[in-house]
């Protein structure tokens, strides 16, 4: 049994019968998810281009709205919805520092 898999090579996680193969499409995920965070943080800019005062960077309402999506889309989907809240409220907070960083730039 090789000690890894070719690049790019992964399985769904039920088809994975090794570590180096979970190891692998975890990997993958992650990537993905890096990618899919810098296209957040793209609209984090956009935000910040487009509110027309610093303070109007936080707005709680919309932060309840935005975590409590994730928390019914991971509950609908079978996952621990606790869980997704919390990394949800720890990626509207970064977002939320990232985007007045973003205003005070401009």
């Amino acid at each position: 049994m090789p000690n890894s898999l070719p690049p790019g090579f992964t399985l769904a996680g039920p088809d994975c019968t090794t570590m180096i193969e979970v190891r692998a499409g975890v990997d993958a995920l992650d990537r993905e998810l890096v990618a899919l965070l810098a296209r957040r943080f793209a609209y984090m800019d956009a935000a910040a281009r487009i509110k027309p005062a610093r303070g109007h960077v936080r707005d709680e309402a919309r932060k309840t709205q935005v975590i409590d999506n994730a928390r019914a889309e991971a509950a609908k989907l079978g996952v621990p919805d606790a869980a997704v809240a919390d990394l949800w409220e720890r990626l509207v907070e970064a977002s939320i520092a990232y985007e007045l960083a973003a205003f005070d730039r401009r």
